[in-house]
């Protein structure tokens, strides 16, 4: 069993937003229901756990999978803010205490974390390693102040964007018929002040999520030593949807030592599902990106990032309990096991070593 670092799931961000629904229907207050985190009405009645539930993800099966880290990713739209009608950041706060809180009921099985050493060591002692991350800093509202409250709190590394402007930068384009790539909105003043604080005080930039005009201003603000993670990003010459990268930024992530990661989700994976009524996710398509990439900027590039409990795909890998089919796949694709593991794990073991010590 090959060790998996996964550098994106929505789990926390579901759990909190089933809990406040849960909430709002006890109090007679109608909310809408995102279709990436539908859950069921006796899941709304009694809430959601991270030890076990019939999602993506949870602690049993990131154990039984041979996990070593699971990144958490926190994200405080103001669409989940107005649900829980507190602000944007006030409900980043409610995501890091729910995260603490059910981290904490599952001690026996996991631990928080905010260096690789942590990592290594309770990996060696048998435990699956947690990292809050932020996608999306829209909560933080462009002020250094809050970054580094996230920073105590935990975060060791955030996107910018998620797929609208805030404060820092912009996504691509939101249209009615999907995402519509972006090269000319850079990003802000306050969003070329976020990735030098992140850099000093040593936070990962995520640019997934980021428009490409965005993501050339950090890498020519950013020291060209620092790695730069896409932690949920595919190969936009292999699927044309603009969340994925295009080869130039591919070269210079993989320039400066850092690493994408293949996602999951249909529409970044295959351009037949694009348009298409079809949502498969397919382990076929993932292998097709990795050979893609690694042909293109080596091996060392890429990295696992699920977005597990984020996407409404049908997906062949089911959950954090079938990591393990796409290391059988490399296998039979001809990946030696050094690529597997440094697709599963390795690669981002090394950006968090020199990144997060």
């Amino acid at each position: 069993m090959v060790p998996v670092i996964d550098m994106h799931c929505d789990t926390i961000a579901l759990i909190k937003n089933c809990e406040v629904r849960g909430e709002n229907k006890r109090k007679g207050i109608l909310t809408e229901t995102p279709k990436f985190f539908a859950v069921t009405e006796e899941e709304l009645e009694n809430g959601l756990s991270l030890r076990k539930n019939a999602h993506h993800l949870d602690a049993e099966r990131l154990k039984a999978a041979g996990y070593f880290c699971q990144c958490l990713g926190l994200c405080a739209s103001k669409r989940a803010a107005d649900m829980a009608r507190v602000t944007p950041m006030e409900y980043f706060r409610m995501l890091c205490d729910k995260c603490d809180e059910e981290v904490a009921d599952c001690s026996d099985i996991l631990r928080p974390v905010t260096t690789a050493a942590e990592m290594e060591k309770n990996f060696k002692d048998g435990y699956v390693n947690v990292m809050k991350t932020i996608e999306d800093s829209f909560a933080l509202g462009g002020k250094l102040e809050n970054l580094e409250e996230a920073y105590r709190r935990g975060v060791r590394m955030a996107s910018l964007t998620w797929n609208y402007e805030n404060d820092v930068a912009f996504g691509h384009h939101l249209t009615e018929t999907g995402l519509e790539i972006d090269n000319v909105n850079g990003l802000k003043p306050a969003g070329f002040e976020f990735i030098k604080a992140m850099e000093e005080m040593g936070m990962i930039l995520d640019i997934s999520h980021l428009n490409d005009a965005g993501t050339r201003d950090a890498f020519s603000t950013l020291k060209p030593s620092t790695p730069v993670i896409a932690t949920h990003s595919n190969a936009r010459a292999v699927c044309r949807a603009a969340r994925n990268l295009p080869d130039d930024l591919l070269k210079k992530l993989a320039d400066r030592g850092g690493v994408t990661g293949i996602n999951f989700c249909h529409s970044f994976l295959n351009d037949k599902y694009i348009d298409g009524p079809e949502n498969l996710s397919l382990v076929s398509d993932m292998i097709e990106h990795i050979r893609y990439m690694k042909n293109l900027v080596g091996i060392d590039a890429i990295g696992l990032g699920s977005d597990f409990d984020g996407v409404t795909s049908t997906l062949e890998v089911n959950g954090c309990g079938e990591m393990q089919k796409i290391a059988q796949a490399m296998d039979k694709a001809g990946f030696t096991d050094e690529e597997i593991e440094k697709v599963y794990y390795k690669n981002v073991l090394r950006v968090f070593k020199e990144v997060l010590g």
